[in-house]
């Protein structure tokens, strides 16, 4: 039987995974920590379920992330309970991809073990590791912080959306938008657009009750009709090798994905 305990208050996600298995991956700037672990990973963090606890489990989590849109276990369940479809769309679109490929191969985890947190802050200002630890410090997040996948069975799957989790502090730094509500509900309607997850749209959707009336006009205005269009015609960002690009310049990446920075009018204060 499943405990309830288990399911509600998920591990928080280990800064390192298996340490024996570490081996040294790359050489030069990129270099970084290949944990090629995420089986063992998988294995210690998945919790069977049938399709009765599937439902409790989309009907709680969606209530309390409703009431309380920062509680990001809950957040990530519905994502686990609702996203099968969106999964296997997002797998088919990086198996049909060069890079989407290499990444489902070698399977790549994104924390502080695996990307040199300190050594990002030295790297030249245009670059894409510089934007990304800039990201972080202002917003003051760490790579540490995503929740294990616990309830999805196929580990291919699994780790699609465990990848989804990790790459999205590297999805707000190169579109620009800190963390906030209304910066939130952008990056929710372009992940929603490119990922077809029903956990981004509900997101994108209830999470506009929580704006001030500025931040609404700025949301429809601005925000969504750009979210909306870069998620359609850039690149697809689960096919981005964010860790072997890190010395990348930023307007290079951004040329080569088709995404256009949003630029906001200037208003006199």
């Amino acid at each position: 039987m499943l405990h309830v305990s288990k399911v509600f208050l998920p591990n928080i996600l280990h800064k390192s995974c298996f340490p024996r298995m570490k081996a040294r991956f790359g050489t030069g700037p990129n270099a970084f920590l290949k944990q090629d672990c995420f089986e063992e990973y998988f294995q210690q963090h998945h919790i069977p379920i049938n399709y009765f606890q599937k439902l409790l489990l989309t009907v709680g989590s969606a209530t309390v992330a409703l009431v309380n849109p920062y509680r990001a276990d809950m957040v990530a369940c519905l994502g686990e309970t609702t996203g099968a479809f969106a999964l296997t769309y997002m797998l088919s679109k990086m198996e049909n991809s060069e890079e989407g490929l290499k990444i489902l191969s070698e399977r790549p985890r994104i924390n502080t073990d695996t990307i040199d947190v300190a050594k990002l802050r030295q790297f030249p200002e245009n670059t894409l590791g510089k934007v990304y630890v800039n990201f972080l410090d202002n917003n003051r997040v760490t790579p540490d912080s995503r929740d294990p996948v616990k309830f999805i069975d196929d580990i291919q799957l699994a780790y699609v959306i465990q990848r989804y989790r990790e790459i999205h502090d590297f999805v707000h730094a190169i579109l620009g938008m800190n963390i906030n509500i209304l910066g939130e509900i952008t990056v929710k309607w372009f992940e929603a657009v490119q990922n077809k997850l029903p956990m981004c749209y509900g997101g994108a959707l209830f999470g506009a009750l929580n704006l001030k009336a500025q931040d609404r006009r700025d949301l429809l205005k601005y925000h969504l009709p750009w979210a909306l269009d870069t998620g359609r015609n850039c690149g697809f960002l689960m096919n981005v090798y964010f860790e072997e690009r890190l010395d990348q310049p930023i307007d290079e990446l951004h040329a080569e994905l088709n995404i256009k920075p949003l630029i906001l009018p200037h208003r006199r204060k």
